[in-house]
């Protein structure tokens, strides 16, 4: 897998069925990618939040050599983003002050901010993968070889659900009533919503993965 910004629902419906994770941060870094967003339902709807990073211009950058920029207060925005969204939330209390400490905190890296978002939720999610971080590239080769399904390129926003990806069964939202079922998004909405019920909505997701 791709490093990844708190993670969409569906990340963590692959990593409920798997054994072992590999978050490769020797590929280089793509914009509008899960990498940097991640998106949440708030009264007026979807609602992408953005990560800032600092762009060389021109040039291919490894997800481990990406630094992030505050110029922009885009994490005090993404928190109160994420508090006027699920303040309303059955759990809202539970996670919030945990999530504000994640993005009061300054993170040189985005890999690590990634890596850090990601293991607050698997923590939350009581899941316990073996995880392995790859500092260098990782040919497609060597993960078909090791029996790892390669979603780096695949698992991404703008792009339909791979085959071997089931989507999330509905579920309940603060907004249902105004905006219906919104798929596909932050795993915040999924745990602000669902609270310790959330790990076996991840299970209901429809069939289709074979557990590695």
């Amino acid at each position: 897998m791709s490093a990844f910004y708190f993670g969409s629902v569906e990340h963590y419906a692959v990593i409920a069925r798997s054994g072992r994770v590999v978050i490769n941060l020797g590929e280089h870094y793509e914009r509008q990618s899960y990498r940097t967003r991640t998106s949440i339902v708030g009264p007026n709807g979807r609602q992408a939040l953005q990560v800032h990073i600092v762009r060389c211009s021109g040039e291919k950058m490894p997800m481990g050599t990406v630094d992030l920029s505050y110029t922009e207060p885009w994490h005090r925005q993404h928190l109160q983003a994420i508090r006027t969204a699920y303040g309303m939330a059955p759990w809202f209390i539970h996670y919030i002050d945990e999530v504000e400490a994640l993005l009061v905190k300054k993170y040189d890296r985005l890999a690590d901010l990634d890596l850090a978002s990601m293991h607050m939720v698997l923590r939350w999610l009581r899941l316990e993968p073996a995880i392995t971080v790859a500092e260098s590239y990782v040919e497609p080769a060597t993960a078909t070889a090791e029996g790892l399904l390669d979603l780096r390129t695949a698992l991404h926003p703008k792009r339909p659900l791979p085959p071997t990806v089931p989507a999330v069964a509905p579920y309940a939202q603060v907004f249902a009533d105004r905006h219906g079922f919104q798929g596909r998004v932050s795993v915040l909405d999924l745990v602000m919503n669902l609270g310790p019920e959330a790990p076996q909505a991840l299970l209901r997701a429809a069939p289709g993965l074979t557990p590695r």
